[in-house]
């Protein structure tokens, strides 16, 4: 049974920073590429950022760019999102997401986790 577990979430002042985490296990983690996505109220889920499965190439939507760092830790089963320079409009529920090699579709979610970023 695959599961994807993020953790890190919480409030903080705007100019602060979090760093989420993504624990999966079910999976052979190191075969999928790894994304974060975030849904703010009353909005569509949006993609935040993506690391590949093999070589670690990274993308991340305009909105972030700069300001957070995708990473995966193979050994550990683990994907990050270091998030710096945080604003109000980063408020969310991250989610983490996998998605195997040439799939199209993003296979498996996690529960998600809240980001409050305060004025």
């Amino acid at each position: 049974q695959v599961q994807l577990v993020e953790s890190g979430g919480g409030q903080v002042q705007a100019g602060g920073s979090l760093r989420l985490s993504c624990a999966a296990s079910g999976l052979t983690f190191s075969n999928y590429h790894m994304g974060w996505f975030r849904q703010a109220p009353g909005k569509d889920r949006e993609f935040v950022a993506t690391i590949t499965w093999k070589v670690g190439l990274t993308s991340y939507a305009d909105s972030v760019k700069g300001r957070f760092t995708i990473s995966r830790d193979n050994a550990k089963n683990t994907v990050y999102l270091q998030m710096n320079s945080l604003k109000p409009e980063d408020t969310a529920v991250y989610y983490c997401a996998a998605r195997y090699r040439d799939y199209v579709d993003w296979g498996y979610w996690g529960q998600g986790t809240q980001v409050t970023v305060s004025s």
